[in-house]
């Protein structure tokens, strides 16, 4: 097994500013039109985008923010959705994923924690109603919602355990975004949808991946904690499966079980999930050694290939970088927006 260089770390990745310079990293490659890319054709998709508006919340001007959550209000269909991936405005895949939508709302509260701006909120609150309201519309009986519809506008018949516990966090930052706000006229459907979605949640076998088992992959074993809907004996099962299954020592969490690759995203939600649970001297490790899969100017790769001793693939998409700072966030708590995933914010406004 080889492990990337080790970088000298010291006090630098206890300053804010290491990862306002991250931020930097995600507005020079923000287009004009407000998208940013995270492909290396230049595509990007709306969840990723919006995982990337976080990482722009750092940066001491919100201009970049603005103009980020302008592309998604542009480019937003009539139906509250948002096509699968783009390339600038224009739409290049054109299923409409489920959890990509309601994700708005996480990013609007992030936003509204760190600049208190509510003059934009109201700018941004009739999208995220649309956005919210698209996902629970499809909602079945049972609580699980369609992973997506596809272009041919016909429901698609399988549900993610991932994406479904981002569409309950997104919920639940809507809830918290209607108290600010003081329009509770979605709350009556948003309550019920997110009791539905919890509950399925909590008890999630035989609901999720119908279509294929996703149990290799890292994120099925800690996204139901970022979700927010569960007891501390519930994270423990989890946190335990992935320490069992997907974590590489000194690395950090592999994407899936069965490959030798250790991803950054999936690392930092991890330690995201670690923070949830009370677990900070763990996750304070791991956020240390991720980082040393970046560059010289520690911006981070996708990821570490630790048979061929490679960074791979060769590139450093925007949302991964801003999930590095989402996670340094939650463990250094740099930002008034630290607690995003670490708290239920629908009863702290």
């Amino acid at each position: 097994m080889h492990f990337p260089k080790p970088k000298p770390k010291g006090s630098i990745v206890f300053s804010k500013n290491f990862y306002n310079n991250l931020a930097s990293y995600i507005k020079s490659i923000q287009l004009e039109s407000g998208a940013i890319p995270s492909n290396f054709d230049g595509s990007h998709d709306p969840w990723d985008h919006i995982e990337s508006i976080m990482g722009l919340n750092f940066l001491s001007k919100s201009d970049s923010s603005k103009l980020a959550f302008k592309w998604l209000i542009k480019n937003q269909n009539a139906d509250g959705s948002w096509y699968s991936k783009y390339i600038g405005n224009k739409p290049i895949e054109k299923n409409k994923p489920t959890h990509f939508g309601p994700y708005i709302s996480v990013a609007a509260l992030h936003y509204h924690k760190i600049y208190c701006d509510i003059e934009f909120l109201k700018t941004l609150w009739p999208s995220i109603k649309a956005a919210i309201n698209f996902s629970i519309n499809i909602q079945n009986d049972n609580g699980t919602i369609p992973w997506s519809i596809d272009a041919n506008q016909k429901i698609e018949n399988d549900y993610l355990l991932t994406g479904s516990s981002s569409i309950l966090k997104s919920i639940e930052c809507g809830i918290a975004l209607s108290n600010i706000l003081k329009d509770r006229s979605q709350l009556k459907d948003w309550n019920l949808s997110y009791q539905l979605l919890s509950k399925v949640i909590k008890s999630p076998k035989g609901k999720f991946d119908l279509l294929k088992d996703r149990q290799r992959f890292s994120m099925d074993s800690y996204y139901p904690i970022l979700s927010g809907c569960l007891n501390e004996d519930e994270k423990k099962v989890y946190i335990e499966k992935v320490m069992k299954k997907f974590y590489v020592k000194n690395i950090g969490i592999k994407c899936v079980e069965d490959e030798p690759w250790v991803t950054v995203a999936e690392t930092c939600e991890f330690i995201i999930s670690l923070m949830a649970s009370d677990r900070k001297e763990l996750a304070l490790k791991l956020l240390l050694d991720v980082m040393n899969i970046s560059n010289e100017k520690d911006e981070p790769y996708m990821g570490w290939q630790y048979v061929e001793s490679i960074f791979w693939p060769n590139e450093k998409p925007s949302w991964t970088a801003a999930a590095l700072m989402i996670s340094a966030d939650s463990v250094l708590n740099h930002t008034n927006a630290f607690d995003l995933f670490l708290s239920d914010q629908s009863i702290l406004y």
